[in-house]
């Protein structure tokens, strides 16, 4: 998984072409933690078809801010810089990830 920060997220999300699933953690957060094994695994499964990035919200709040991040997990997606799908806290399951990759890999090939 590719390690965002406030000074890459521009070119590797915001101008990317394609799909780019963003993680979006934080320190401390349980649930983050939990989650992201699950989201390892899916970029073994998915990577070839979407580019897998984290971003650590917690040294990146402004970043956060501006794309809407208010609480946490957050796994969204982003086609071509655009948002255009994310799951929020407890909708963010490995089961409903992997539904909207799915879905996402589906309305996409």
């Amino acid at each position: 998984m590719f390690e965002l920060d406030k000074d890459n997220f521009e070119n590797e999300v915001l101008k990317a072409s394609g799909p780019v699933l963003v993680d979006f953690y934080g320190n401390g957060c349980v649930p983050c933690e939990a989650l992201k094994p699950h989201i390892v695994k899916l970029e073994e499964k998915y990577g070839g078809r979407i580019r897998f990035a984290g971003l650590n919200t917690s040294t990146a709040r402004r970043l956060a801010i501006s794309q809407r991040i208010l609480g946490l997990p957050v796994i969204a997606i982003y086609q071509d810089g655009e948002k255009v799908r994310e799951l929020v806290k407890d909708e963010a399951t490995p089961e409903a990830v992997e539904d909207m990759l799915k879905d996402y890999c589906a309305d996409n090939t």
